[in-house]
């Protein structure tokens, strides 16, 4: 029930882009498509698990049993970005069309500040392996629905008759932060949950 809660939670309750404002520049720069949104998703979904899991270990395994601890924001970069170049070159091979659509915005991923953050976010929270995984997947699920129905919303508002003063950014910003509100419906729903099954 825990893992259920962590997966709601993540998804909706504390989404990465929504709620935190943490991978902005992927949530505006990628979202003009649906399909290259949902392809954005999917790569931030392995660069992020994969990330997680190898920074976890990495902190757990090397950098708390020789004390450098300091080191742990660059370690955790060099480790992602390492990760992206791997998905770079695969893509490359595998789906060259998802290659050519994502862009200068596959590089991204490697500054990408939700991959970093949720790397980091998992030690502070002090979660278990298992725990780090769920976390940074259903994380990673967060990420790309923001962006796909963001997506969506942003096709919609190409065939709309906006006025001028408002086209362009500016509509996108508005309608980012609507969307944003309307995810803070969900929050108290993991503290619901919680009182339902009796967990503490």
């Amino acid at each position: 029930m825990e893992f259920l809660l962590i997966f709601i939670s993540a998804i909706f309750v504390n989404n990465i882009i929504l709620s935190q404002f943490l991978g902005i520049c992927p949530f505006l720069g990628v979202s003009q498509k649906i399909g290259t949104s949902l392809g954005m998703g999917a790569a931030v979904a392995f660069v992020m698990t994969l990330a997680t899991i190898v920074t976890y270990l990495v902190q757990y395994f090397i950098l708390n049993p020789l004390g450098l601890q300091y080191l742990q924001t660059i370690a955790f970069i060099l480790v992602i970005a390492s990760l992206v170049q791997m998905v770079e070159i695969i893509l490359k091979k595998v789906s060259p069309a998802l290659y050519q659509a994502l862009g200068i915005f596959l590089p991204l991923i490697t500054t990408n500040c939700a991959v970093l953050g949720v790397a980091i976010l998992v030690i502070q929270k002090d979660l278990s392996l298992l725990q780090s995984i769920v976390y940074a997947f259903s994380t990673a699920i967060g990420f790309a629905l923001a962006l796909t129905v963001f997506a969506g919303i942003r096709e919609q508002l190409a065939l709309a008759s906006i006025p001028k003063g408002m086209r362009g950014i500016s509509i996108v910003l508005v309608t980012a932060g609507l969307l944003s509100l309307a995810f803070m419906g969900f929050s108290g729903v993991d503290g619901g949950l919680r009182t339902l099954f009796g967990i503490d």
